[in-house]
């Protein structure tokens, strides 16, 4: 339907609104008590559907491993103590390239950036339920390298 929307749009009637979602994505996340709030998807099978750092890694992503975090925390308590309790931390579900992860360590959990694994699809500064993490454009033009793809 979007698909013919779009061509009556633009083609026929060159309608003069455009439709919006009135709701910012991150405010339509689900927390921890929803009943349907983690879905349960199969393991990849490596033919079809594939893990996300062998994704990763045909997208030939580079980035200096030595350069700054282009992936910016306006408060680094705040995954762990708001995100991880309410929403159990998303970032390292909606990240497609797994960039965000809870690292349990004696001392209780720790969130980590690896922030070399970005394929700088900006999902995390859009879809962050509080509002905390800020995509910068990284030092040295690295990322996927999208015409070899």
């Amino acid at each position: 339907l979007g698909g013919a929307f779009n061509f009556i749009d633009q083609n026929v009637f060159k309608v003069p609104f455009t439709l919006h979602d009135l709701l910012p994505d991150f405010k339509a996340l689900q927390t921890v008590e929803a009943e349907n709030f983690k879905p349960n998807y199969p393991k990849p099978d490596g033919k079809l559907t594939f893990d996300r750092l062998s994704s990763v890694f045909v997208s030939n992503t580079v980035h200096e491993e030595n350069q700054p975090s282009h992936l910016k925390l306006a408060d680094a308590s705040i995954p762990v103590e708001v995100n991880l309790p309410k929403y159990d931390e998303p970032a390292q579900r909606y990240c497609p390239a797994g960039v965000y992860e809870i690292v349990q360590e004696e001392t209780g959990p720790r969130f980590q950036i690896n922030a070399a694994n970005c394929v700088h699809c900006k999902t995390c500064d859009i879809k962050d339920p509080s509002q905390n993490i800020t995509w910068v454009t990284p030092e040295g033009g690295g990322g996927p390298n999208y015409p070899n793809m």
